[in-house]
């Protein structure tokens, strides 16, 4: 075989061995079990929608949205006491005509754990809510409207945390009529104010 045919063989399997490489880190990056050994249960966090959340158009309401994360586990708050830790962060897209206002956490609880025992953290175990301002201006349509975003958040258990995800978050509000501003109308005048 000539020199420079064995170079192109050469070439071609460095060439199929970093493709294979980078197929396969690409597959465990992508792959969101990839960083749990095996046998530990995957943290899970899941929403629960509010029920027929009907706002007024023109005036704000709160919906309230409730997460549930999964037993054993534990996620930062939305203030961590560390700038090393992830907060824990709702972030919507509101549709046309829909102002999505302050997004109010719940304090989290101070608790520590065996990787960080002398430090408390601020974190949500169990269940807790998120509330959300919603305001539909004035013009808009009376009807239904879905909003969509996505909570991000990092979960860990008393010995490790995982890497950051983002939830998928989508709630539906009914936008009704506002009830009629009543006009004021001007106190009738004094028949002695014409003389």
């Amino acid at each position: 075989m000539k020199v420079w045919a064995r170079r192109t063989v050469r070439n071609h399997s460095a060439a199929i061995a970093v493709s294979l490489l980078v197929f396969v880190l690409v597959s465990v990056a992508q792959d969101p079990t990839a960083d749990i050994p095996s046998g530990k249960i995957a943290p899970s966090i899941t929403m629960s929608g509010p029920r027929d959340t009907t706002i007024a158009r023109g005036k704000a309401g709160t919906v309230q949205l409730r997460f549930h994360i999964g037993s054993g586990f534990h996620i930062n708050s939305n203030k961590p006491k560390s700038e090393f830790l992830i907060p824990t962060v709702l972030k919507l897209d509101a549709p046309t005509d829909m102002v999505i206002g302050r997004v109010t956490y719940p304090p989290g609880q101070q608790m520590s754990f065996s990787f960080a025992p002398n430090d408390k953290l601020s974190v949500y175990s169990g269940e807790f809510p998120v509330g959300v301002s919603v305001r539909p201006l004035a013009t808009v349509i009376p009807g239904k409207y879905m909003i969509r975003g996505q909570l991000r958040y990092q979960a860990c258990d008393n010995a490790a945390c995982y890497p950051p995800k983002k939830l998928p978050v989508e709630f539906e509000v009914k936008v009704v009529k506002g009830t009629p501003v009543k006009s004021r109308k001007n106190p009738a005048q004094s028949p002695h104010a014409h003389r």
